[in-house]
């Protein structure tokens, strides 16, 4: 049989016509446009686009990311980085958003970024660049989890030393508070009932937190920094000499406050029309992501009463000595971190369930070490319980590195930046080599603008991916050093070993007629 005689076979599978389907309910097109993928239905579809764009700002949740990063956009560049770095990192979400929404609506399936490479790659490389989008995109997730897990934990930790002035932290309160949080997160995730509703109060609380402390903190602070101070004072406190290297370095922490918009990507399974829905929720997490973290970040600028004290503060945590400062009361600053605790704790349930379904929507396609275990679907929960307990475990063992390095909250983010760009790099790399004009697009397509937001986006990955592996502070000790680019290396390596070992025997890619299910108009 010919290429082109096999392509034809292959139906569009996020575009099919509603309108010979209007006999059949919403879940039996779903159904068939994944079957036609390759993979049987498992999942139940019950998330509306309240609760996919609650799972998505939830873990996205750009506002708590800016206030749990602030120690260290604080010291890179301060309220220059705080604020235009927010801005410039809103456009590159947007690049990275459209990128995405792209291919999620061609192609709408758990797998995300993984099943995208597969079906777009060369036919030669495609499985090794499945696989290895797969393996980068899952680690980033569990980064993802473990910078939240440490973000909470620290608060947690920080805020009984706000209550206690007498209380010395050290490094074991934290990796011990780190342990239980993560605990907590992985109980959550095991009752999947709840889950829709816990998604959207998640989204509901994020947004009230968000104003309540937005209009608080400047209105009852006496002092108000002078819009100089806000849009126009840069200070770096890294060691750095150059100043627009600190400032690059810094730009980690923006990042970092829009990571993770694949997530509702891999929530495709769950939820109906997500050929059209997935897109709308993830540009939607972006401009509300904008709208709160520039606000919230340039409030609280104006509101720091003794600068110093807030780089220096005694509990570890920026933002808590910000609150104190600006209420001039204890019971005002545990207020309004008990509701920025509650945020977070949303935005960490959010992560665990984005790790669990990357590791079991992977597991499907064999490729994890031990797959027939992390690929199966609990009966009573409802969730892929074992994905979640493997991927809950590589958490736990992350916040090790809190014990090593006092950077370590940089180094993990990073870690998470670093894997979830060269997951998005892969599949859009291969689209743009390809050709978009030969793409059998879905109902989501941007034509040339989205051809420049593929290549600002891999444009952008290349950029950060060399400059975020820099020590974030200077001169360069043990205790200090980003290992990030050390984790990351190793993982690697070790994926490449697999790969040749195992990994090539039975990763696999769904195939019609021996051909990808790939969703272009010419065969690779």
């Amino acid at each position: 049989m010919e290429k082109g005689e096999s392509m034809s076979k292959v139906l569009p599978l996020s575009d099919s016509p509603r309108s010979s389907s209007e006999a059949r309910s919403p879940s039996s097109v779903d159904g068939e446009r994944l079957a036609r993928m390759g993979y049987k239905p498992e999942l139940k579809r019950n998330l509306g686009m309240g609760s996919l764009l609650g799972f998505g700002f939830s873990v996205t949740n750009s506002w708590w990311g800016a206030s749990a990063s602030l120690a260290a956009s604080i010291l890179s560049g301060g309220p220059v980085l705080m604020v235009y770095g927010l801005i410039f990192l809103a456009f590159i979400s947007v690049c990275i958003g459209v990128s995405l929404s792209e291919l999620a609506s061609a192609m709408p399936n758990s797998g995300g970024q993984y099943y995208w490479a597969g079906q777009i790659a060369p036919r030669k490389y495609a499985r090794l660049l499945a696989f290895l989008t797969g393996a980068l995109n899952w680690a980033g997730a569990v980064f993802a989890s473990s910078s939240v897990t440490l973000g909470l934990a620290s608060s947690l930790v920080g805020l009984y030393a706000l209550s206690h002035p007498e209380f010395t932290i050290s490094p074991w309160m934290v990796f011990v508070t780190y342990q239980l949080v993560n605990v907590f997160g992985l109980v959550f995730n095991c009752i999947h009932r709840i889950l829709p509703a816990l998604s959207t109060g998640s989204l509901y609380i994020s947004i009230f937190t968000w104003l309540v402390t937005t209009i608080i903190v400047p209105a009852v602070s006496n002092t108000k920094q002078p819009a100089r101070f806000v849009f126009a004072t840069f200070i770096n406190q890294t060691g750095w000499d150059n100043n627009i290297l600190a400032f690059i370095v810094g730009l980690i922490s923006p990042s970092w406050c829009f990571a993770g918009l694949d997530v509702v990507t891999h929530m495709a399974e769950e939820i109906h029309q997500p050929e059209r829905v997935i897109p709308r929720s993830i540009l939607a997490t972006i401009l509300i992501g904008l709208v709160s973290s520039l606000t919230y970040t340039t409030a609280m600028v104006f509101s720091i009463a003794d600068y110093e004290a807030v780089t220096g503060s005694a509990t570890g945590v920026p933002i808590l000595e910000l609150y104190y400062q600006a209420t001039r009361s204890l019971a005002g600053a545990v207020g309004l971190h008990v509701l920025f605790l509650l945020t977070g704790f949303g935005c960490l349930i959010g992560c665990h369930s984005w790790q669990a379904r990357l590791a079991w929507s992977f597991s499907r396609d064999h490729g994890l070490p031990g797959s027939k275990w992390w690929s199966v679907v609990n009966a009573t929960t409802g969730v892929p319980l074992n994905a979640h307990l493997m991927s809950c475990t590589w958490v736990a063992l992350l916040g090790c590195l809190f014990i090593a390095s006092s950077t370590a909250f940089n180094s993990i983010i990073t870690g998470c930046i670093s894997c979830l760009y060269l997951s998005y790099s892969v599949p859009v790399a291969c689209l743009v080599i390809r050709g978009r004009s030969r793409f059998q697009h879905g109902p989501f397509w941007l034509d040339s603008f989205g051809l420049f937001c593929n290549i600002v986006l891999l444009g952008w990955a290349l950029f950060s991916l060399v400059f975020f592996s820099f020590p974030f502070v200077m001169p360069i000790e043990p205790g200090n050093m980003n290992y990030a680019s050390v984790v990351i290396v190793g993982y690697v390596v070790y994926l490449c070993g697999y790969w040749y070992i195992r990994g090539r025997h039975v990763f696999r890619v769904p195939e019609v007629d021996g051909e990808p299910v790939i969703r272009a108009k010419v065969g690779a």
